[in-house]
């Protein structure tokens, strides 16, 4: 079963896996992505990561619902982070996607929602370095 959970902690937690092997673990190729209304191809989906590196210091992904049905997947969660500068954002997900036929995740539709944290932390779900 494909979980969003493995992946993100892959993306996020795990430092000694390159970005583009993280995302090649998890993610097709012609993978894209829809957060709060804004598009990302795979390209962009890496810059986030690469950028959410070197924010965050350890993300730990609760998974509240969670269901897969043929190449459906769907999922509540909830991403307690922790900065690298100490602070906490707790973002929580409802994430819709389409997995690949080798089941890995091909399209991701999400929408956040902030539970705690600063203002500025709100788009850190789509959040690209400058």
């Amino acid at each position: 079963m494909a979980s969003i959970a493995a992946a993100l902690d892959d993306l996020l937690n795990n430092r000694d896996l390159p970005v583009d092997d993280a995302i090649a673990r998890h993610f097709s190729d012609d993978y894209r992505q829809r957060t709060d209304g804004t598009w990302s191809d795979r390209t962009g989906f890496a810059e986030h990561i690469a950028h959410l590196r070197h924010l965050v210091g350890h993300a730990d992904v609760r998974v509240l619902d969670e269901f897969e049905h043929g190449n459906a997947y769907s999922d509540r969660h909830e991403a307690h982070i922790t900065k690298t500068d100490g602070t906490t954002v707790v973002q929580e997900v409802y994430l819709f996607g389409s997995l690949a036929a080798d089941g890995r995740f091909a399209e991701v539709h999400e929408l956040t929602h902030m539970l705690s944290g600063s203002e500025s932390d709100r788009g850190i779900g789509s959040a690209r370095g400058d």
